[in-house]
């Protein structure tokens, strides 16, 4: 084997892994030996100006994005680095497309398939390295940082896109866009049996019609590690309560700022892939190398069909205007009956009980936290007999608008381009725009976060659409709802949604009280109110008998007047975007 294709993981016995000066290295190499199945290219750039890095791999006689698109090759998209401090994919990646062009792996895939690798998503954390940046892994010994240079998790961004990486990244998606994009990982956690799990999407949500070529695309590629003496798992193992087996897993459905729930709103598959991390790294990447394997065979045999299908969802999506479409989720689940009761409601579920091969365990109060703490013996195979708390429960659902959204002029220049990353099609309105068919969401309650998450204030957002009653100055934006991408632009607008611009406060000055009557002024005018307006009057005298909170509160008094009086700011809690 030529060294120079070697990476740094293979030529030290699997105890490092190189850095990004090891990625341009390695595409080169690879691009120079394959010259005529291999191009790689610049997508982008980091925070700190570092190139983000891309390989397209194929046999198929075409390397470029229109092309592929007209021989309706499928695309598959590895992508590793993320969490540089999870290197797996990024060594497993190079050593699969050495294979793959080699003929050693996948004969006759890489004819039928198309594959685009990143491996090294966030470049600036891949060259923040040190021992201890990944302390819950067994190797390797030095490893990037997770998060990128402006301290923000990537993984958490792609509704939002606030980092130029993700940006870039947006861009690479609908350049090429993906049929499957595999986003590879390294799990913390229990410690167990199990090497790798496999969590793929759309099953427990994006369009129905997806869901069982999902279902194949995942029991296949286990079925293929599990021969290759593997220990695949089907879910991501989130424990319910952090270091306690006895609480069993629960099944989690991602929200669309992570890479597992943003490709289904963009009717694509997405598989989550985890390596455990307390197996050794040669075991770790060459399990990652048998996924990535695995899922090029997959591609190749059923690509054809699975695009086919991803194209009649998009233009099922194309009409989806006054359809319910399910924003949030939860796992949810039912206690079994107890003894004598009545039995569980007919169509309710119980906890699903499993046997999960995990490791002894002892669990006592430590000296040390005061809490309870887990000791593993990885020595002693034990079987758990746990709960697996499987059962999806919609907590959100929304209709979405007959005809679209608006965007006026004031948050054209911000929110259009925020749009557009995503290859969601918006265009302008030139005319002003009647208020009889357009509708405003007015908040009767907005909470904000303690504290900054990811870099912003989040917004958690309760209120309705109401009917407009005032004119929009053109011009403005018009986003139709009659589009592929339909169910990702009402996850972005819709305000309510977990990962909308709203809830991730691109609109928080909206929510701000900026104009207050003093209140010896506001005394004097609930005064004049109440005495000149009986019914408001004895709205006021109810609401006192009836609510001790308000009763207790002199604000909240005040207020109730304040609201009715002309100088209260009509547009206080308004979203200022319309639906049609």
């Amino acid at each position: 084997m030529n060294e120079v294709l070697l990476t740094l993981a293979e030529q030290s016995g699997f105890t490092q892994t190189g850095g990004i000066d090891e990625v341009d290295r390695l595409c080169a190499g690879i691009a120079g030996a394959w010259p005529d199945a291999v191009r790689t290219f610049e997508y982008g750039h980091s925070a700190e100006g570092r190139p983000l890095r891309a390989l397209l791999v194929s046999r198929s006689g075409v390397l470029s994005a229109q092309a592929l698109r007209v021989r309706r090759i499928p695309v598959l998209m590895i992508q590793a680095g993320i969490h540089p401090g999870e290197s797996d994919g990024k060594d497993a990646g190079f050593i699969a497309l050495r294979e793959l062009l080699s003929g050693t792996a996948a004969v006759g895939a890489l004819e039928r398939v198309a594959l685009l690798f990143v491996p090294a998503f966030n470049t600036d954390g891949h060259e923040r390295v040190g021992r201890w940046n990944r302390p819950n892994q067994n190797g390797p010994e030095v490893t990037g940082w997770r998060t990128t240079a402006q301290n923000i998790n990537l993984n958490r961004d792609y509704m939002k896109a606030d980092t130029p990486e993700m940006q870039a990244m947006l861009g690479l998606i609908d350049t090429w866009d993906p049929l499957i994009c595999a986003d590879l990982h390294v799990t913390d956690g229990a410690d167990f049996e199990p090497d790798i799990s496999i969590q793929v999407e759309p099953i427990n949500q994006g369009d129905p019609q997806l869901h069982p070529s999902g279902v194949a695309l995942r029991d296949a590629l286990i079925g293929k590690l599990a021969l290759q003496g593997s220990l695949p798992l089907p879910f991501y193992p989130d424990l319910v309560e952090t270091d306690n087996p006895e609480s069993g897993f629960v099944l989690t459905v991602y929200s669309p700022r992570f890479s597992t729930g943003y490709f289904p709103q963009r009717n694509r598959f997405t598989v989550l892939v985890e390596t455990h991390s307390w197996k050794p790294y040669a075991r770790r990447v060459q399990v990652m190398r048998n996924t990535v394997v695995g899922l090029a065979e997959l591609a190749a045999e059923h690509g054809a069909d699975w695009l086919a299908k991803t194209q009649a969802a998009d233009a099922t999506a194309c009409r989806l205007a006054a359809c319910e479409l399910i924003l949030d989720y939860k796992s949810g689940w039912r206690e079994p009956a107890a003894a004598g009761k009545a039995s569980v409601a007919e169509g309710s579920a119980e906890a699903q009980f499993i046997d999960f091969r995990g490791y002894a365990y002892t669990r006592k109060r430590s000296d040390i936290s005061g809490g309870q703490a887990t000791v593993y013996d990885p020595n002693t195979p034990q079987i758990w007999r746990v709960r697996y708390r499987n059962r999806i429960e919609s907590t959100l659902v929304v209709r979405a608008p007959n005809f679209g959204y608006f965007i006026p002029r004031a948050y054209a220049q911000v929110m259009g381009p925020c749009l557009q990353r995503h290859g969601i099609v918006v265009a302008p309105y030139p005319t002003n725009l009647g208020h009889a068919a357009l509708e405003q969401f007015r908040a009767a309650q907005v909470s904000f976060s303690k504290q900054p998450f990811e870099g912003r204030m989040r917004a958690d957002i309760a209120g309705e659409w109401q009917p407009l009653d005032r004119k929009i100055a053109a011009p403005a934006l018009f986003v139709p709802i009659a589009q592929a991408l339909s169910r990702l632009l009402v996850a972005l607008l819709e305000p309510q949604a977990p990962d909308s611009f709203a809830a991730w406060g691109f609109f928080n000055a909206c929510f701000e009280q900026k104009e207050q009557l003093e209140p010896y002024v506001a005394e004097q005018i609930a005064r004049e109110m109440s005495a000149t307006n009986p019914a408001l009057r004895e709205a006021f005298e109810r609401k006192l008998r009836d609510d001790a909170a308000f009763r207790a509160d002199p604000a909240a008094r005040l207020e109730f007047f304040c609201r009715h009086h002309a100088s209260w700011d009509e547009q206080l809690n308004c979203y200022p975007i319309y639906r049609a």
